[in-house]
């Protein structure tokens, strides 16, 4: 490694370490730094040529925004770098791998993983200056040539794995949903013991039937919420009065709970045992939230005369694509509106003219 001139050198402390028989160097860095000297490849340049996928401009905010609005509980994992070879590493005498790394001025730093956080970076600080003085980790690996980068970032990303839906429900307690969601699970008797707080679907042979981030999405289409709205404590207290209730009248839920009916048949045969079901009596609660509590329950009550087998027309028409329940958006439709019709609740045109369309297409 070359021996750099102080004067013209960024100077990072660091932890020297050895992978693949590689050297590489675990440092921390002042975030208002990061966008001054850490630079990815420009968009025009064509795939082959670049070492990462072009930035995607879109999660910007909401990752900035995440930095903006939790400035005392947020965590950015490290980015990953790639550093020319005009680098040297200062030992601290008798700890032989902790010590100073510094990278000439001269040479490129190029992300390898963590763009998007770089650009989230550079935009929270231009709305929360205060920012600045926190940091973060950097890993960085001696540039290899554009080869080994674009290698490299493959490498980092075919592991990548995203948590499945109900485990980060389960996690996240920033997401009022979540919250309600996990409150739910815990105290609405339909919930009680039968929901899956790790897999987003459930398993053939669990002996679970809701999964906890069906449940966040269904209560959210009841309360009509969107993903970051904050949900009151009345509002809580309604979802769980309205699933307790909708439990009052679900004859199957109960045989279930009863141990009359074992959790394999129950979601063989019956809609109510999927997450489209519980997301289409959500949307058809929202319509009586305007509703004298009298007149909801006496509407809700009618569910114990809906025949809620898979095998019913209506639901294979409605809830199924190609012989499969659907958790299209259409499909969520169609099953709201006909549970509103056999509720005897009012459709409107623009409704039926919709459902006309979708059955007809």
């Amino acid at each position: 490694m070359n021996t750099l001139d102080n004067d013209f050198c960024y100077s990072f402390p660091a932890v020297r370490g050895v992978q693949a028989g590689r050297p590489f160097y675990i440092a921390t860095c002042p975030l208002r730094i990061i966008p001054k000297i850490f630079i990815y490849d420009e968009e025009e340049v064509p795939p082959e040529l670049r070492a990462q996928r072009t930035l995607n401009k879109t999660r910007i905010p909401e990752m900035s925004r995440y930095l903006v609005d939790n400035p005392d509980d947020y965590v950015f994992s490290a980015l990953t770098a790639s550093v020319g070879s005009e680098v040297s590493f200062i030992e601290q005498e008798n700890a032989p791998n902790i010590g100073t790394l510094k990278v000439s001025m001269n040479t490129s730093i190029l992300i390898n993983d963590g763009q998007h956080r770089r650009a989230a970076i550079e935009e929270a600080i231009k709305h929360k200056p205060e920012l600045g003085q926190d940091n973060i980790a950097i890993v960085f690996y001696i540039d290899e040539g554009l080869s080994r980068s674009q290698q490299m970032f493959a490498d980092l990303n075919q592991h990548a794995i995203r948590p499945s839906s109900s485990l980060s429900t389960l996690y996240d307690d920033r997401d009022p949903g979540a919250r309600v969601a996990k409150y739910l699970a815990n105290n609405a008797t339909p919930f009680i013991g039968f929901t899956e707080m790790e897999k987003g679907s459930i398993p053939v042979k669990s002996n679970k039937i809701f999964a906890l981030s069906a449940i966040k999405h269904a209560t959210r289409a009841l309360l009509g919420k969107g993903p970051k709205d904050d949900i009151s404590e009345d509002e809580k207290k309604f979802a769980l009065q309205f699933w307790n209730c909708i439990n009052d009248n679900m004859a199957e839920w109960q045989l279930v709970q009863d141990k009359k009916l074992a959790v394999g048949e129950f979601r063989q045969e019956y809609l109510t045992a999927h997450g489209i079901a519980l997301q289409a009596i959500a949307i058809v609660g929202n319509h009586l939230l305007d509703f004298a509590e009298k007149e909801r329950v006496a509407t809700l009550k009618k569910l114990n005369s809906v025949n809620w087998r898979k095998s019913n027309p209506e639901w294979v028409k409605r809830a199924m694509m190609h012989g499969k329940l659907s958790k299209a958006s259409s499909n969520i439709f169609l099953t709201a509106l006909e549970i509103k019709r056999q509720l005897g609740l009012e459709l409107s045109q623009d409704d039926l003219q919709k459902e006309k369309d979708l059955l007809d297409s």
